[in-house]
């Protein structure tokens, strides 16, 4: 949170179901006995868990929330889902991500025929699409594309013909609408068609005749066209609301995502349902440009960094994911399989995945809490970079980024706005806390106030103490948070 807060530009999550076959197990690592005791006789959850619909609500609520933290305002969130859980996500997401924030419900075929054992069996699953929709990418158009053309030699050029008549049936009729148009070559008029209207009113078609925007068919006896002209259509197409194998191409299923699987590891995928990478790379090519930050919270068998590295490697771009995976395969499989894509898999059918995708990832795992408990004890102390990138996202919100947060003089300064310098006094040593280096004094105060006001700004001080009161410190543009009791009111 406190490096990528506001920069992801697209979320994938594929969460558990909940379809009662899975024994998803509900622990969010609670330190109350109680609730250990709870968790232990009510999970895993299964079909015959009466509750298992809101055990499943309370494991995504805080992770929904943390994902929205995380989300840039321009970025969208994709859900994979099946109808266990959809009708319930999508009111948990309007609650979180906004109701206006919804931009659709794919239907994704997941699978070529219906399973046998029921007379109505599904064959899709389900994507729910939030966020900011004017970022979203429209679908690039073929580069093949041969309907337009430029016959006449058109200065304006390449167009292809467009009706000028319109719909008027739903109570959208406009008298003033119904007229003819007379083919000045013929002498002929023309009507709108049955139960139809003129796009255009009369004073603007006799303007179009005049200019040639509307002719009256190549030979000029025809009824009346508009020459829609290639320079006015928007660069992209609308994405459809269904995703399958049609007229634009081949859709993946999960049975390529289990083909992909294989082909990496070389045995069987441990996997019921992995996600195909085309998938992942359809996402992709909605949410992202070349150098956004991609971030998968259910990694799973890791399609979705499968998916960054091989878009980068076809469009050049320098795309980032973070992947998260809190099963025992994280490292075996998810992290495995990264690596072997950025390698290169000798035995693949596809040739790209043989050569390597290239690009370089870093395998972390979690790192011991900031306790304030144990700050207090000494036991536990964090860098000074990690609290510095915790406290600025705690007092400001603002997110460091990648950057390594140090200490950029002897005053404490480690990250400036412009409007604000913040400070910390700290070092990971309990002698040096209880020591008089880190306590803010009335000359480092005054120099820190001469540093911030010579900017027009003001300052924020961290430190485990002070010999100088706030109401001193106010009227020189100084606030001042006492560790580590200020992470606890922060947090």
């Amino acid at each position: 949170m406190p490096r990528y807060a506001g920069r992801v530009k697209c979320i994938y999550i594929d969460p558990p179901y909940n379809t009662g076959n899975e024994g998803w197990v509900y622990n969010d690592r609670v330190n109350s006995p109680l609730m250990q005791t709870w968790l232990t006789e009510n999970s895993p959850v299964d079909k015959e868990d009466l509750e298992r619909h809101d055990k499943w609500l309370c494991m995504m609520w805080p992770r929904l929330q943390l994902l929205r933290e995380l989300l840039a305002d321009d970025g969208a969130i994709f859900v994979s889902i099946d109808d266990n859980e959809q009708h319930h996500l999508r009111m948990l997401m309007d609650e979180i991500f906004g109701e206006n924030n919804f931009v659709a419900c794919i239907t994704w075929r997941d699978r070529g025929s219906p399973p046998n054992d029921r007379p109505v069996a599904s064959v899709h699953d389900l994507v729910l699409i939030y966020g900011n929709e004017n970022a979203l990418n429209l679908r690039p158009r073929d580069p093949n594309d041969t309907s337009f053309s430029n016959p006449d030699k058109d200065p304006n050029g390449p167009w292809r013909f467009q009706q000028i008549s319109a719909n008027a049936r739903g109570g959208r009729w406009v008298d003033s609408l119904y007229y003819p148009i007379r083919n000045p070559n013929t002498g002929k008029e023309y009507f709108p068609p049955p139960r139809a209207n003129w796009r255009y009113s009369r004073d603007r078609v006799a303007e179009m005749i005049a200019t040639g925007e509307i002719i009256f068919g190549r030979d000029g006896k025809s009824a009346p066209q508009r020459k829609r002209y290639l320079r006015d259509v928007r660069q992209g197409l609308t994405w459809p609301t269904i995703w399958q194998t049609d007229s634009h191409g081949k859709f993946p299923t999960n049975r390529d995502g289990s083909a992909e699987l294989t082909d990496v590891f070389d045995a069987p995928s441990e996997f019921d349902t992995p996600k195909p990478v085309g998938l992942i790379d359809r996402v992709l090519s909605i949410a992202t440009g070349p150098n956004d930050i991609v971030l998968d919270s259910f990694a799973g068998s890791g399609t979705t960094a499968h998916a960054v590295l091989a878009l980068n490697k076809e469009d050049g771009g320098n795309r980032k994911f973070i992947l998260v995976e809190c099963e025992d395969y994280a490292d075996t499989i998810t992290a495995e399989r990264v690596r072997r894509v950025i390698g290169g898999v000798p035995g693949a059918r596809d040739a790209a995945l043989r050569e390597g995708l290239g690009g370089s990832f870093t395998y972390c795992t979690l790192g011991e809490p900031m306790e304030i408990e144990e700050m207090l004890s000494g036991d536990a102390l964090p860098s000074y970079s990690a609290l510095a990138a915790y406290l600025l996202h705690t007092a400001s919100g603002i997110s460091a980024g990648g950057a390594e947060l140090e200490r950029r003089n002897d005053d404490g300064l480690f990250y400036s706005d412009g409007a604000t310098d913040y400070y910390l006094l700290y070092e990971p040593n309990v002698e040096w806390l209880c020591g008089n280096e880190g306590i803010l004094n009335e000359e480092r105060a005054r120099r820190i106030s001469a540093a911030s006001r010579g900017k027009g700004g003001k300052a924020i001080v961290f430190g485990p103490g002070k010999y100088i009161g706030q109401r001193d410190l106010t009227p020189m543009g100084i606030t001042f948070c006492q560790l580590p009791y200020e992470m606890h009111g922060s947090g």
